[in-house]
């Protein structure tokens, strides 16, 4: 995780058109799946609804900044400490 410009990056894997929805730790990297196709950004919108609601925060408060068309992607998290965004991370990890 990275901090910049007022958010915190964090890098995660897509994988559409998922039978298993879910958020899961490969690794260092949160592996999204999702039902959606990657067609007209479904796949985008999913993942980052997915995401938000694993993290305990609005959609809104996510923004993709990198990869938008490929299966990794950095993703800008606003409102969150760095701290408290590791905190959550790790969360997940360990409910897996």
């Amino acid at each position: 995780m990275m901090h910049a410009r007022g958010s915190t990056m964090l890098e995660i894997k897509v994988k559409p058109g998922s039978k298993r929805p879910g958020v899961a730790r490969e690794g260092e990297r949160l592996v999204v799946a999702v039902a959606a196709r990657a067609v007209e950004g479904a796949a985008n919108e999913g993942a980052l609804n997915a995401l938000a609601e694993a993290l305990g925060i609005a959609p809104s408060r996510l923004e993709i900044v990198r990869g938008h068309r490929g299966r990794l992607k950095t993703i800008a998290v606003s409102g969150l400490a760095p701290e408290e965004l590791h905190a959550r991370v790790a969360s997940i990890a360990a409910a897996n």
